[in-house]
C-alpha cells in the first residue's frame, strides 16, 4: 500500500483534495464492506474515476468513456495512482494549474466483492467482482492489455447478468454535464425473485407440507386468520395505510424509529397445533430497518448502522411503494438449496466472496404511520407479504411458514441439514424483547472434541463431577465448557482409569476471562483422549449447551482432528539475540521465555478482548509505539474484530485467542499488552473497571497502599468486592468485575463520581482531575480508564521500563509486603508464576457484580 505517488502530484497548499492523512483508516462509512466509488472529473479530457477500496486505500483507473452497463461491452480504463479512502467523498473543484484541474462529482458508490484476495487478482491482471451501488449493479470484471503506454491499459467489461441493460453511464449524466439523461430518475434493472427455495422453509417445509393433512377450512380465532393468511397478495396498486388501519389491533400512530427485536425463549420441542405458525431458523445477522420519509436505515440487533453496508438491501427497502415502515428480519447468504451459509455471509461481509445477500423479512412492526404491534402476526405476515409482492428485486424475499405441524416441520428440517425452526404464535402480537409468543427449537448437534480436564465430584458421585472439553479450532484447542451428564457408574470408572496417567499440573490450553469456574478443583489432563458429545448449539460466550456425553472415540487421537503438536503451534522468534532491555542484558529471546513461561497467566487475562499493545522494534529504550488496530503483519493467528469508534467508523481491532497468537506479537517487537475491559463478544458493556493510583511526587508508597485499601473499603460499602495489582510502574490498580449489566457511560459515570467523592472527602490526599501541577503530594484517582475504548496494562505484562518491571497480581493481604509498583522485575515474576501465589486473583471470573446506581 503506497499513496507517494499520489502525494508526489499534489500541492496539498493549492489544492482541497484530501491528503494521505487517512490512507491507514478503513473507510469513512464504518463497516467491513469495501467500499467503490465512481467521480465525473471534468479534466482538461472529460472521464470518469472508477475506485476500488482494496488494502487501506483506493485502487483507481480513469474511465474515458464510464463503464457501462451493457453484457459484454468494453470500456478502456487507465490505471493510475492509488488514492486515500478519504478520496470516496471527494467533490469540488481542482485548481488550474494542478494535477488533474477541473471539477469533481460523485457519480456513484457503493459497496464491492470479490472472490479470493484482490491484490492477487489486480496483480495477475484479472479481476471479477461485483458491485452494489445506486447506479452500477451487478458483476463485471477488469482485464489488464498488453497495450504499451505510460500508464497500465485494463479493460472494464459489465458480465451478462440480471443487471445487464442497453445504459452507460452517460445515461445518468444529465446534457449540461456531457451526458445524455435518458436514465435520470430511473432506478436500474434488478435481479429476478430468488427462486421459492428461498422464500420457504425450503425442502423440510415442503416435505411437512406433503405430509400433512389439508388444514381444514372455515372456523374462528386462529385457524380462520391462518386460512386468511394462505391465500395470494394482490398485486395491484393499493392504499397500503388504508390496509394497515384494517387489521385488528392496529394504532394510528406512528412507531418510533429504533424499536427492539422480538427475541426467542428456547424450547426443546415445537408446540402443537395450529396456534403456531413456523419458520426456519435462518442462520444469518438479524436486520432491522426503519423506513422514513422514503429513506431506510438498517440496524444490527445492537443497533449498530449498518445502511452503507448493505446498499443493495436498503435499496431495495426504499423502491418498496410506501415511505413508512419497520422491518425485521435475518440478513443470510443462501446457497444453491436455499439454506442459509453464515460463512459465506461472513466472507461476503469481508469482501473475499460475493454470495448472494439476502433479506428474509418475517415480520413488519408498522407501516405507513400505523403502529401494528397489537396486530396479529399472521396479519401483519399477510400484509407484508402482499407488500414484498411489489418487490423487484432480488434483495427481499419473504420468509415463509407453515401453520401447525410443527413436529413434521421440525423433523423435516432435521433431513435438510437446517440448525432448527421458529415458532410464532399466529394471534400475537410484536413483543419488543423478550416475550413467550416466539420460540426457538433446535436439533442436538454431536461432534468430537478434547478432554483437558475434570473438575471434583459433588454429592454421591464418584470419580468425577464434569470433564472439561476443547475444541480443536486452527490447529490449537480452544476451551468450550463442561461436560457433565451422559454418564453412568461404569463409565466414569473406565474414564478415570483412562484420565488418571495423563494428569499434569498446569492447562495445556489458554483459558479464557470468562471461564466461569475457578481453577481450584480442576485436575488437569495431557490432551490425548477424543470423546464424542451431543449438544444444542453454542452460548454467547463459545461453551457448549446443553451438552451430554456421548462416547469415547478410540479410533480417533487430537491429531485426527487437527491439533498441532507443541513444535508446530511454536512461533519462530527471529533474533533471540537481540538485547531488548539494555541496562540489564535482556534479550528478545529471554522476553519470549518469560511470555511463554507466564502464557498459563496471563491468556485469561487476554483472550477474546480488544488490544493495545506497546511494540519497541529497537529495545525498550528507543523508539516504542502504540498500536490498537489490527495489521496482517502481526500474524496470521491475530485476530481482528470490527468495533465502532467515536466518529462512526468501524475499524479492525486486534485481539488473540491463544498461545501462538500472543507469542507472534511477541515476535513482532511487542513488550506490553494493554486490553479492554469488555470482550470482543459484547465490546460495548464491561466486565471490569480499574481504579488507577497515581501518585505525583512526594507520595511515599505507604500512602499509595493506604489509598488502595480506602478504595476497597468504599467500594465493600456499596457491595463490590475487588482484587489488587502493581502496575509495574509507580501505583496501584484496583480492579472491579462487573456482571455486564451497565454500558460504558454508566461505568465511567460510576468511577467518576466514586474519584470525586474520595477526592471530595479528602482533597490533600487525592485528586479525581487529571492536573500535573496540582499532582505534588497527592494520589490522581484516575478514572478514564472506564471509558469505551481505554485500556490498562494487564497482570504478567512486561513494561516497557528498565529494570524489566512487570505488572503483577497480588492478594489484598500481601500488598502491605511490598516495597513499590515496580516491585517484581522479569526474574522475580517468573519465580512467583511458578509458584501456589501465582494464581491471586482466583475466583476472579466467577464474580458477577452489577454497579450500584449513582444517587
Amino acid at each position: 500500500m503506497s499513496l507517494q505517488e499520489y502525494v508526489r502530484k499534489r500541492r496539498f497548499g493549492d489544492t482541497p483534495e484530501p491528503s494521505d492523512e487517512a490512507q491507514a483508516r478503513r473507510n469513512p462509512r464504518g463497516g467491513r464492506r469495501p467500499i467503490f466509488v465512481i467521480q465525473l472529473h471534468h479534466a482538461r479530457a472529460r472521464h470518469f474515476d472508477f475506485r476500488l477500496e482494496a488494502d487501506g486505500v483506493l485502487k483507481s483507473w480513469a474511465v474515458p468513456k464510464g463503464p457501462s452497463l451493457r453484457a459484454g461491452e468494453k470500456r478502456l480504463a487507465m490505471q493510475v495512482e492509488d488514492h486515500p479512502l478519504s478520496y470516496a467523498s471527494f467533490e469540488g473543484d481542482i485548481p488550474e494549474g494542478n494535477y488533474g484541474a477541473g471539477h469533481v462529482v460523485v457519480f456513484d458508490h457503493g459497496v464491492w466483492a470479490c472472490d479470493g484476495d484482490p491484490l492477487e487478482a489486480i496483480a495477475a491482471g484479472k479481476l471479477d467482482f461485483e458491485l452494489h451501488g445506486g447506479r452500477m449493479e451487478g458483476a463485471f470484471k477488469l482485464v489488464r492489455t498488453h497495450m504499451r503506454g505510460s500508464k497500465p491499459s485494463w479493460l472494464l467489461i459489465k458480465r451478462s447478468d440480471a443487471f445487464a441493460r442497453d445504459a452507460d453511464a452517460d445515461d445518468f449524466v444529465p446534457t449540461e454535464l456531457g451526458g445524455t439523461g435518458r436514465e435520470l430518475g430511473t432506478v436500474p434493472a434488478a435481479a429476478a425473485k430468488t427462486k421459492k427455495a428461498t422464500k420457504t422453509t425450503t425442502k423440510a417445509a415442503k416435505q411437512a407440507r406433503a405430509g400433512a393433512p389439508a388444514a381444514r377450512s372455515g372456523g374462528t380465532g386462529a385457524r380462520a386468520a391462518a386460512k386468511k393468511a394462505t391465500k395470494k397478495p394482490s398485486r395491484r396498486a393499493c392504499d397500503w395505510r388504508a390496509q394497515a388501519l384494517a387489521l385488528e389491533g392496529a394504532r394510528d400512530r406512528p412507531l418510533a424509529a429504533g424499536f427492539r427485536p422480538q427475541l426467542c425463549a428456547l424450547r426443546e420441542a415445537p408446540p402443537r397445533g395450529e396456534d403456531w405458525l413456523h419458520e426456519v431458523k435462518w442462520d444469518g445477522y438479524r436486520l432491522l430497518v426503519d423506513l422514513d420519509d422514503g429513506r431506510a436505515r438498517l440496524r444490527s440487533r445492537n443497533d449498530l448502522d449498518w445502511s452503507e453496508d448493505f446498499p443493495d438491501i436498503r435499496q431495495a427497502i426504499e423502491a418498496l411503494p410506501v415511505a413508512s415502515g419497520r422491518f425485521d428480519g435475518e440478513l443470510v447468504a443462501l446457497d444453491a438449496q436455499g439454506r442459509s451459509d453464515f460463512s459465506a455471509l461472513q466472507r461476503t461481509i469481508e469482501g473475499s466472496a460475493r454470495a448472494p445477500l439476502r433479506y428474509l423479512m418475517f415480520d413488519m412492526p408498522a407501516l405507513e404511520g400505523v403502529d401494528l404491534g397489537d396486530a396479529p402476526l399472521v396479519e401483519r405476515k399477510r400484509l407484508l407479504e402482499a407488500l414484498l409482492a411489489h418487490d423487484a428485486s432480488a434483495a427481499l424475499a419473504f420468509s415463509q411458514h407453515i401453520v401447525g405441524q410443527g413436529e413434521k416441520v421440525f423433523a423435516a428440517s432435521a433431513g435438510q441439514g437446517l440448525e432448527g425452526i421458529v415458532c410464532k404464535r399466529v394471534d400475537a402480537g410484536y413483543a419488543q424483547g423478550r416475550g413467550g409468543g416466539w420460540v426457538k427449537v433446535k436439533h442436538a448437534h454431536s461432534d468430537e472434541f478434547v478432554v483437558v480436564g475434570w473438575s471434583a465430584p459433588k454429592g454421591a458421585r464418584q470419580g468425577f463431577g464434569a470433564l472439561l472439553m476443547a475444541q480443536v479450532v486452527d490447529g490449537a484447542l480452544r476451551y468450550v465448557g463442561r461436560v457433565g451428564t451422559g454418564y453412568d457408574d461404569r463409565t466414569i470408572k473406565a474414564l478415570m482409569r483412562r484420565l488418571a496417567p495423563l494428569e499434569q499440573d498446569t492447562p495445556t490450553l489458554a483459558l479464557p476471562a470468562h471461564l466461569p469456574a475457578a481453577k481450584r478443583g480442576v485436575t488437569w489432563v495431557r490432551p490425548e483422549l477424543v470423546v464424542e458429545v451431543a449438544f444444542r448449539g453454542w452460548a454467547k460466550e463459545g461453551l457448549l449447551r446443553q451438552a451430554s456425553f456421548q462416547r469415547v472415540r478410540e479410533d480417533k487421537g487430537p491429531a485426527d482432528l487437527g491439533l498441532r503438536s507443541e513444535a508446530e503451534e511454536d512461533v519462530e522468534i527471529t533474533h533471540p539475540e537481540r538485547v531488548v532491555f539494555p541496562a540489564d542484558g535482556i534479550t528478545k529471546g529471554q522476553v519470549a521465555d518469560y511470555y511463554r513461561a507466564v502464557a498459563p497467566l496471563l491468556m485469561p487475562e487476554l483472550v477474546d478482548r480488544p488490544l493495545s499493545l506497546i511494540r519497541c522494534p529497537d529495545g525498550a529504550e528507543g523508539t516504542c509505539f502504540f498500536q490498537k488496530h489490527h495489521a496482517a503483519k502481526l500474524g496470521d493467528r491475530v485476530g481482528a474484530i470490527p468495533i465502532r469508534e467515536k466518529g462512526g467508523d468501524r475499524e479492525d481491532y486486534l485481539y488473540v485467542g491463544d498461545r501462538a497468537a500472543l507469542m507472534q506479537l511477541v515476535q513482532m517487537n511487542t513488550l506490553e499488552f494493554h486490553p479492554w475491559g469488555a470482550r470482543i463478544d459484547d465490546p460495548e458493556h464491561p466486565d471490569r473497571i480499574v481504579f488507577d493510583l497515581d501518585p505525583g511526587d512526594g507520595v511515599e508508597w505507604k500512602a499509595i497502599v493506604a489509598a488502595a485499601r480506602e478504595i476497597r473499603a468504599r467500594l465493600q460499602e456499596v457491595g463490590l468486592e475487588s482484587f489488587v495489582r502493581l502496575s509495574g510502574g509507580k501505583g496501584l490498580h484496583v480492579v472491579v468485575p462487573l456482571d455486564r449489566s451497565a454500558a460504558w457511560d454508566e461505568a465511567k459515570a460510576f468511577c467518576e463520581a466514586f474519584a470525586r467523592a474520595m477526592a471530595a472527602q479528602a482533597p490533600e490526599r487525592y485528586l479525581a482531575v487529571a492536573s500535573k501541577a496540582k499532582r505534588p503530594g497527592r494520589i490522581f484517582i484516575d478514572w478514564l480508564r472506564n471509558g469505551r475504548g481505554a485500556t490498562s496494562v494487564t497482570n504478567w505484562s512486561l513494561r516497557a521500563r528498565p529494570g524489566a518491571p512487570v505488572a503483577v497480581p497480588l492478594r489484598w493481604e500481601e500488598l502491605g509486603r511490598t516495597r513499590s509498583g515496580a516491585d517484581y522485575d522479569m526474574q522475580r515474576a517468573l519465580r512467583r508464576a511458578r509458584s501456589d501465589k501465582a494464581d491471586a486473583w482466583a475466583g476472579i471470573d466467577a464474580m458477577r457484580q452489577a454497579l450500584p446506581a449513582l444517587d
